[in-house]
């Protein structure tokens, strides 16, 4: 047996056994006054516990309560676990360069497909995502949260007119920073390669830092020219138009740094082939390594036994013989208790933080299995639901979160929140709007307020559809023969149900929340070398 927090052990028992002491020791004032024999004839005999035996049994539960928050484990072994998790930072150029429309619309919107169809493979990875010109913005670090970062690159306007240049090196910088804590450090580059002619620095300062570099070059070696929203060309400093063909130097970087370079293509082949790679070469490398310790809490035993000390020496309980004999009844009553149940709850710990270490990690299927072992209550039913929603469960989750019922005003509220959420997910969207509505009586949150007026924006929408839809209708069927009315009216209900039912689909719902864009947040990062390139694009 051991203790983890030991030093509670020499900062609490020391003043105990002085408090002790001195309670012991103390005489009464009456006692200074008066002889034994004198004050034993005066006072009245008492049948129950004295002073001195409640002082004992205070003293002892204290000590009881010492040794259980010194937190006492036995078997206790430290364990290393790899993460399988490889970390990659994903770079989009959003120089001025990368607005040809060599690539349909232009490369930049090229770019941001060819991310989106990255995190659609990417099951093993962990991905943050930087925008870069003459100097870089962190759109996201690392993260596993991919739903989250598509609607930041949904939402993200890329007719911003950031700095002109490409700085690479900064961009390099960046990732040292998000990667710092990872021995496999992956960049993927998704640029036309700027214009510049030496990457030697860029190179240097990538192996120092073991930072691998792939490129996609979204250009055509033919180029394109840029037309300016004055609907002027973008001309150099001579008056010539400027024709911006792909950088082909930027090879070396990839090459000369373990990466991977390639050209885009109209499928999935360049993604998927450098995806491979990564994993491939990671794999081969050290997988991340983490330490946990694990043990069997002890501290319930001493806990129960200060507690009942406590209990008696607070009690009016009679002498000895009357409390050996409460002591038996409560150890009889204590062996009849199942003993399975004292078993389990000190395995629920164990559980609970392996379901918490699962979900940490995403892997919300794990977490629902360890989660599901446990007792039902309502953080234990909220946690799994979590999980479940998480694991795109969703019509499970909603089954949980119905059935949650709590006197907590904030996990309602979460709840609620959640529901809304859940609902939204299987497109049942009045269900969606009655839980938000709820959720915000009790909470004044703004991302309910945003869910929620972005579902009454899409019922809104679909009423004025069928509206639209049913005066057609209305128009058509004064034209038609009356005897073959009950016939077109029973054929277009079941046409509208099932338009209802295709027009609540998921992708529709997420066409609603491109088509209502905000500017995503950017932090900029700073960098210890500027962009020297002079050309303005």
């Amino acid at each position: 047996m051991s203790f983890i927090y030991y030093k509670v052990l020499f900062l609490m028992l020391i003043p105990s056994f002085l408090l002790i002491y001195l309670l012991i020791t103390k005489q009464n004032k009456i006692e200074n006054y008066f002889s034994k024999k004198a004050l034993k004839k005066l006072s009245i005999s008492n049948q129950y516990l004295s002073t001195k035996k409640r002082n004992l049994l205070l003293f002892l539960s204290l000590i009881f309560m010492i040794i259980a928050l010194a937190r006492p484990v036995s078997n206790e072994e430290t364990k290393e676990i790899e993460s399988n998790l490889i970390p990659i930072i994903i770079a989009i150029d959003v120089s001025k360069s990368m607005k040809a429309n060599d690539l349909y619309p232009n490369r930049v919107d090229f770019a941001k497909r060819k991310l989106l169809n990255i995190l659609e493979i990417s099951n093993n990875n962990t991905i943050g995502v930087i925008l870069f010109a003459k100097t870089s913005f962190l759109l996201s670090p690392l993260t596993q949260d991919f739903n989250s970062l598509k609607i930041l690159l949904n939402n993200l306007d890329t007719t911003i007119n950031f700095d002109n240049g490409t700085n690479i090196y900064s961009v390099i910088e960046t990732s040292q920073k998000l990667l710092k804590d990872y021995s496999n450090k992956n960049l993927i580059l998704l640029t036309d390669g700027g214009d510049n002619e030496d990457f030697g620095k860029e190179i240097k300062f990538a192996k120092q830092n073991s930072i691998k570099i792939y490129t996609i070059a979204l250009a055509t070696k033919e180029g394109s020219v840029i037309q300016e929203e004055n609907g002027n060309y973008l001309t150099d400093k001579k008056g010539n138009i400027v024709n911006l063909k792909l950088n082909e130097k930027i090879k070396d970087l990839s090459l000369k740094t373990d990466g991977g370079y390639i050209e885009y293509s109209l499928n999935n082949s360049d993604i998927n082939q450098i995806i491979n790679d990564i994993n491939n070469k990671s794999k081969e490398g050290k997988l991340e390594k983490k330490e946990y310790k694990t043990y069997t809490e002890l501290f319930y035993y001493p806990l129960f036994i200060a507690v009942v000390l406590l209990l008696f020496a607070f009690s009016s309980l009679p002498n000895l013989k009357n409390l050996k004999l409460s002591i038996f009844i409560i150890f009889v009553s204590f062996n009849f208790l199942k003993t399975d149940l004292l078993a389990f709850s000190i395995f629920d710990f164990k559980t609970i933080e392996e379901a918490n270490k699962a979900y940490e990690t995403g892997n919300f299927k794990k977490a629902s299995k360890e989660f599901d072992k446990l007792d039902t209550n309502e953080f234990r039913d909220y946690n799994l639901a979590n999980s479940l929603y998480k694991n795109n469960n969703f019509e499970e989750a909603i089954k949980l979160y119905e059935n949650i019922k709590t006197t907590s005003s904030d996990l309602e509220f979460k709840r609620l929140h959640n529901l809304g959420n859940s609902y939204a997910q299987i497109n049942d969207l009045n269900n969606a709007l009655k839980k938000y509505e709820e959720a915000l009586k009790l909470k004044n949150d703004s991302k309910t307020k945003d869910n929620l007026e972005l579902i009454k924006s899409i019922l809104e929408k679909k009423e004025d559809n069928q509206n639209n839809k049913s005066q057609s209708n209305q128009k058509e069927e004064k034209q038609t023969n009356p005897q073959k009315n009950n016939n077109i009216k029973k054929e277009e209900s079941e046409s509208k149900q099932s338009e209802m039912i295709q027009d609540t689909q998921e992708e529709k719902w997420l066409k609603e929340i491109e088509n209502q864009k905000t500017n995503s947040l950017l932090k900029k990062m700073e960098s210890s070398s500027e962009d020297s390139i002079i050309n303005p694009w």
